[in-house]
């Protein structure tokens, strides 16, 4: 998986007087009433990375904490969510850019040059069914649309139940999965981050698992978790054979991820420092904290000797820290998480031993410091410069679908599929998918080998910790329907007596079960009468 960016596909506006698509390998894109296919490809990751902004989701769950009040991700949970003030772009950005979608498949034959003509629709009906995605995940039904409309017919439009919307996602990766390539190595342009099969069948195997899970599956449908188990285990099947593998954890960020061979999609920004400077520490020249990795995370991880979790092994609310209680946790944790004392950022000029108790160099009182007790590694490259001068820049990607998460949703669904986590009813059990990840190379975690009801919050954690970051955690826990359980109280740590001790404090936030899916824009519903409102809101 390589940068979309370096393939630029222009569409005219296809308006119905005239329409083209022009590709040019020079970048030279013209504007003038056009769209570049690479803006709708980047598009992909407004749902889950705000744009314009350098904070994910996580800061409205229990991953995290947003170290500055008048960040965007707190009116998710601070009671200023509405449908008059929706926060989210999901509805306007997915809807503007299924329109432009549809608009360029009704003309085929304007198509230019004639090589790309094979690929490029289905491109574009991946990109449609994708976008359909973002709006059942977070809105529920919603106006299924697959021609051009006036405006006035689209004011006229009714919402389409969600499970009309799974299957129109389903058919479609059925219908173009096999006539897009598996690589695009060998294609004009290059392999640059586009629509192959397995982003296709990762696609289906997502929304299968959303369709299945308790808050669009009330009835429990164990055959919605079958079919969500068959897809993600295709996948399982077949990743070799498309050039996809499980690889170290902390090669999932930096420079050169876009390369990554477990990456299945993902979006590569051009070369910044923007996010580092969003997410060092305060004290670190031009750092603001940012993303701020929560109490309740580090609960979650794993001692490697035992299983034993970090809230299991010090239950108390007042840690020593001078027996450096994080030892021998899950490699993950360190990967993820800067904490007191550890040397931050990795780059030379910059690094420093991270004081993030009270009076420290990173820590409070100091405007914007971390609120948490913690910092954040993952997906922050320590190698970049943020010094008014001298400063450095680096690729990130960030990651759409990537092969662990299969593993994940495949032993998720079976396990619902059979009542049972060692069953292999579907060819593997569901502890089997969850040892592959435990036992990578450098992490060598203790197996699975629980059931029941002791499985679930096992794999919940699990999931948590290994796709933390990736904006899972905001979306899993809703199609759960367990807001009130992980949402409503969230852990920090005060750090005191120079970094000799530490004690847990609590962040209430504001929890509704009306949270579970987005509301409708209020301007939406003003504008077509037919629209109805999600519950509560």
């Amino acid at each position: 998986m390589k940068a979309f960016k370096r393939y630029i596909v222009v569409v005219a506006a296809c308006t119905v007087a005239a329409s083209c698509v022009n590709l040019d390998y020079n970048g030279n894109v013209a504007y003038d009433g056009r769209v570049s296919v690479s803006d709708l490809y980047a598009q992909l990751y407004n749902g889950e990375f705000e744009p314009g902004s350098a904070h994910f989701l996580a800061g409205a769950t229990d991953e995290a904490i947003y170290a500055l009040p008048e960040g965007e991700v707190n009116n998710y949970w601070n009671g200023s969510w509405s449908a008059v003030n929706p926060h989210s772009c999901i509805w306007t950005d997915s809807y503007a850019a299924i329109a432009k979608i549809c608009r360029c498949l009704e003309n085929p034959d304007d198509i230019r040059p004639e090589d790309i003509r094979e690929t490029l629709p289905y491109e574009l009906r991946f990109l449609r069914a994708y976008f359909y995605f973002e709006l059942f995940r977070a809105y529920g039904d919603v106006p299924l649309i697959t021609t051009t409309l006036s405006g006035q017919q689209a004011d006229t439009l009714k919402r389409t139940p969600y499970d009309r919307i799974v299957k129109f996602i389903v058919d479609e990766v059925d219908e173009i999965a096999t006539h897009l390539p598996v690589s695009y190595a060998l294609e004009p342009g290059g392999g640059v981050g586009r629509a192959t099969r397995c982003a296709a069948y990762a696609l289906k195997a997502r929304t299968l698992l959303y369709a299945a899970s308790p808050l669009f599956n009330p009835t429990e449908d164990k055959t919605k978790w079958a079919a969500a188990a068959e897809a993600s285990k295709y996948i399982l099947d077949h990743a070799r054979d498309w050039g996809f593998k499980l690889g170290n954890y902390d090669s999932l960020w930096g420079d050169e991820a876009f390369s990554n061979k477990e990456i299945i999609l993902g979006v590569e920004l051009d070369r910044s420092n923007a996010f580092e400077m969003a997410n060092y520490p305060v004290g670190i020249e031009n750092g603001h904290s940012g993303n701020c990795p929560s109490q309740s995370l580090v609960d979650q991880y794993e001692f490697q000797d035992n299983g034993q979790t970090f809230a299991e092994r010090y239950p108390g609310n007042t840690m020593d820290l001078t027996i450096n209680p994080y030892e021998g946790l899950d490699p993950r944790f360190s990967w993820t998480v800067v904490k007191n004392g550890d040397e931050w950022p990795s780059n030379g000029a910059q690094k420093k031993t991270m004081e993030t108790f009270e009076g420290g160099f990173n820590g409070m009182p100091i405007y914007g410091a971390t609120p948490s007790g913690y910092y954040l590694r993952k997906f922050v490259d320590g190698s970049c410069v943020t010094t008014t001068d001298r400063q450095t820049a680096s690729r990130h990607t960030w990651i759409i679908y990537r092969l662990a998460e299969f593993y994940l949703d495949f032993a998720e669904a079976a396990y619902r599929a059979t009542g049972s986590a060692n069953d292999a009813t579907f060819g593997m059990t569901a502890n089997d998918a969850v040892n592959v990840l435990r036992n990578r190379p450098s992490l060598y975690m203790p197996n699975f080998t629980e059931d029941g009801d002791a499985w679930v919050e096992r794999y919940e954690r699990e999931r948590l910790v290994e796709l933390a970051f990736e904006n899972h955690r905001f979306w899993d826990v809703r199609r759960w329907k367990k807001g009130g359980e992980y949402f409503r109280s969230v852990q920090a740590v005060r750090i005191y007596d120079w970094g000799n001790t530490a004690s847990r404090s609590e962040v209430i936030r504001i929890w509704d079960e009306k949270y579970n899916l987005f509301p409708v824009p209020a301007s939406e519903i003003s504008k077509n009468p037919n629209l109805t409102q999600n519950p509560g809101w």
